[in-house]
């Protein structure tokens, strides 16, 4: 009957735009597979001339979703229209959620001998002989059967996945699971499954997901380990640093309890699962494509704050690397030790080092890792899978406004790279341009005027500093405030605590500063858009990209410093960049907002300058 039923009920459709720089891929598929399975209605999802089962990881990966790829999200059955309004929302919360890897700002160290040029995965320094990765393969015949073996791999990584839910790349485990789940469903022998996963790795190279081999590649491992193949894996007991052409996860697992040094990779990916692991485990790390087995395999210096292979270093090299290397070991330690201590520059000016949050979580990090304050909550989060109430809105506010002394809250900032899957914003070709931050009040008034009386009801006598984005004009923020006014008046809420500002990351704003001084209480600077807007570049740009350190940028922070006659801050990525800070500070800026686990080195940036 259920069959009869899926096969002719009306099919419910809906578009979904990828909008992760990394495109739609593994560890998001996972868990959009997941959640998908626990609708009994027949969910497809069909791209170009494709269409596939959006409750089997390997199918939705053969689509090789990149961004800006649209694909429609077809249901049929009796809970097909909850199953794409659930399926909606938790594609939009996974883009969002999806951060791009960052590159490592290459240092510049010296040295004399010479040296082979690399990405870097995680930045450190290890002084080790070379060992190259060699591993060889044993059979002996077990009476496992197939369906045991994946039954018993199967079990392995919901294992891993259990046991680290606190750590960060736990939904690696997740990932890999689900993949298995959806190999082992569509082949019924050993031989077609292992056949059935090298026919997968062909196919995803040269395409965005190649760098996902690997997992398929740990999956049969960790298959075969219950077959009767094993592998030779021994590693020296002394300091080394491992070449490999590739490492798979699991392999990551077996290095943290050898005496690894450092890894160099000549084939994988900085958004590889091996690379992930290898950051998570603070190994120092290089991709490095050049052959260097023909280099003998003595003590080498690897540098991966500055990408490099020292190959034959002399003396005084070594010498420099272990100074560089202690160096950094002490200002880490020594930074996180005065975490809590306010910074002071050198000529005994102090600058206040808040924090950036997005929910109660990272507030209750950013206290322990010693934030002066919140320089920027923003508030997407709480509304990212459904609309919140009113009274979820007053509570959680609450509970971080209670964490510090004074809090700015950003009022909702939807558009352009961020959607909310319950707000339908009307199509637009250039959406940087178009509908958001505080342009989101003329086409949801509700919205924003729902969440400025519940920031205003949390406050309840606490500093406050309510902060609106996305301002062009004098007059935006002038009606904004008129309304959070006439809200406080109306419900009676002493507002005299209660601070109102603007973001400045909309070039006009530079212009009429002079008129926003007799207006605003306060001004921050997002340095993440107002360059995208400075250079008319995209920030989400897979192509093009902008210089942080462009003498452009400082001269409209200069402009900026000059004109306006309120406090400043600033909350974009530049206020934790190290080679930024001492020309911030120069520029009179006396408050930085940073994400928490930037908070102590920029604290110990700021005393040294």
């Amino acid at each position: 009957m259920k069959f009869f039923k899926n096969l002719f009920s009306k099919p419910y459709k809906t578009t979904l735009t990828v909008t992760s720089n990394s495109g739609f891929h593994l560890r998001p598929i996972a868990v959009f597979v997941s959640k998908a399975k626990s609708f009994d209605c027949v969910i497809k999802a069909s791209f170009k001339h494709q269409t596939v089962d959006t409750k089997s990881v390997n199918a939705l990966l053969a689509l090789n979703l990149d961004k800006g790829d649209s694909f429609t999200l077809i249901a049929k059955g009796s809970s097909a229209k909850e199953a794409l309004n659930v399926l909606s929302k938790t594609f939009h919360t996974l883009m969002q959620n999806d951060e791009p890897i960052k590159h490592i700002q290459k240092k510049e160290h010296h040295y004399l001998g010479a040296c082979l040029y690399g990405e870097s995965i995680y930045e450190g320094i290890a002084i080790a002989p070379l060992f190259t990765h060699e591993q060889t393969e044993h059979y002996e015949e077990i009476k496992t059967t197939f369906i045991e073996a994946i039954t018993y791999a199967t079990n392995d990584l919901e294992k891993l996945y259990s046991t680290n839910k606190n750590n960060e790349n736990t939904m690696i485990y997740m990932a890999q699971k689900e993949l298995l789940a959806s190999l082992a469903k569509e082949e019924s022998t050993f031989k077609d499954f292992e056949q059935r996963i090298y026919k997968e790795i062909e196919a995803l190279e040269g395409g965005k997901l190649e760098s996902k081999r690997v997992d398929y590649l740990d999956i049969l491992q960790r298959v075969k380990s219950y077959l009767g193949y094993s592998t030779n894996l021994s590693f020296p007991k002394e300091a080394f640093i491992l070449i490999a052409k590739d490492l798979l996860p699991s392999d990551i697992l077996a290095l943290e309890n050898t005496q690894v040094a450092g890894v160099i990779l000549k084939e994988s990916t900085l958004t590889s699962h091996t690379a992930i692991l290898l950051r998570a485990a603070g190994i120092p790390s290089l991709i490095l494509t050049q052959d260097i087995s023909k280099y003998p395999h003595t003590r080498v210096i690897l540098d991966t704050y500055s990408g490099l292979l020292l190959i034959s270093p002399s003396e005084a090299d070594f010498q420099e690397a272990k100074t560089i290397q202690k160096q950094y070991q002490n200002q880490i330690s020594k930074a996180y030790e005065k975490r809590f201590e306010k910074a002071y520059t050198k000529k005994g000016k102090y600058i206040k080092v808040s924090a950036n949050i997005s929910d109660l979580r990272s507030a209750e990090i950013a206290k322990k890792e010693g934030a002066d304050g919140i320089g920027l909550f923003r508030t997407e989060f709480l509304f990212k899978e459904q609309k919140p109430d009113f009274q979820l809105q007053v509570d959680t506010y609450r509970k971080i406004f209670d964490l510090f002394p004074s809090t700015t809250v950003r009022t909702l900032d939807v558009g352009g790279d961020k959607s909310l899957p319950y707000i339908q914003l009307p199509h637009e070709h250039n959406p940087f341009l178009g509908i958001r931050g505080i342009r989101l009040f003329q086409t949801h008034p509700k919205l924003i005027k729902e969440q400025l009386l519940a920031i205003l009801t949390a406050a309840n006598g606490k500093k406050i500093k309510i902060m609106f984005p996305m301002i062009s004009c004098v007059s935006e923020f002038i009606e904004i405030k008129k309304i959070a006014q006439t809200l406080a008046k109306e419900n009676n809420i002493n507002i005299s605590h209660i601070s109102f500002g603007i973001m400045i990351e909309v070039p006009s704003t530079l212009f009429l500063l002079e008129s926003f001084n007799k207006e605003v209480d306060f001004y921050s600077i997002g340095t993440n858009d107002l360059t995208q807007y400075l250079f008319a570049i995209e920030r989400t740009h897979t192509t093009l990209t902008t210089n942080p350190l462009s003498p452009a940028i400082f001269h409209a922070l200069d402009f900026i410093m000059h004109h306006a006659t309120k406090p400043v801050s600033i909350c974009g990525e530049l206020a934790s960049n190290k080679q930024a800070i001492p020309k911030l500070l120069d520029l009179g800026l006396e408050r930085l907002s940073v994400s928490p686990k930037h908070i102590a080195q920029t604290k110990e940036e700021i005393r040294d300058v």
